[in-house]
Order: C-alpha cells, then sequence, then structure tokens
C-alpha cells in the first residue's frame, strides 16, 4: 500500500516562503514520477509543478514559474516544493502525487491527503 504524508502548509503573509514536504511509503519512490497540485475554493484542481524519477527534469504551470522550486530526495522518499514570493491567489490545498513508470503518459496513481496553504495580510 503507497501512501504519501504531506507537511508544512499553513499561513504566511503575501511575499513569504513555505516549503511543502511529500514523503512516500509503500513504494519504490525512485520509480515515481512525482507532482504537484493545488485547488482553490470554487475552482478546479490544477497541475503545479512535476519531476522525474531522477530529479533531472522538472515542468511548472506558467503562474508560479520563477518563484516555486520542485526537488527531491530520493535518499529521503520525499519531494518538496519551495514556494517564493507567494501570492494571494497561490492560496490553496496543496497535493502531492505520484505517478508510476510504464506508460506513455504521466498517469497519477496515488494522492497525498493535501495541505492548506493560506496567503494573506
Amino acid at each position: 500500500q503507497v501512501q504519501l504524508v504531506e507537511s508544512g502548509g499553513g499561513l504566511v503573509q503575501p511575499g513569504g516562503s513555505l516549503r511543502l514536504s511529500c514523503r512516500v511509503s509503500g513504494g519504490i519512490f525512485s520509480n515515481y514520477v512525482m507532482g504537484w497540485f493545488r485547488q482553490a475554493p470554487g475552482k478546479e484542481r490544477e497541475f503545479v509543478a512535476r519531476i522525474n524519477t531522477n530529479g533531472g527534469r522538472t515542468s511548472y504551470a506558467d503562474s508560479v514559474k520563477g518563484r516555486f522550486t520542485i526537488s527531491r530526495d530520493n535518499a529521503k522518499n520525499t519531494v518538496y516544493l519551495q514556494m517564493n514570493n507567494l501570492k494571494l491567489e497561490d492560496t490553496a490545498v496543496y497535493t502531492c502525487a505520484a505517478a508510476p513508470l510504464g506508460t506513455t503518459t504521466t498517469v497519477y496513481h496515488y494522492w497525498g491527503q493535501g495541505t492548506q496553504v493560506t496567503v494573506s495580510s
């Protein structure tokens, strides 16, 4: 059974920073593409960032490019999302997800519980 446990969410002022963590257990972490998603109140869930199995390739939504950085530590089975220069519109529930290799497209089979990020002055 694969489980994803997130931490690091909280309340921050505009322009501030937070780092989210997501630890994976019950699977082979180094075989998973990892992604971060978010969902704001009244809106659809949206893609935020993705990182490949060895950390050599990353992808970001246009809205967070230059401000957010995704990284991973395979020795710790953990993926991170460093969020800098946070804006009010970044307020959302942030969720990490894991996509096993073996398909031509990224299919996220495992999801975390989500952690609240609130940006407010």
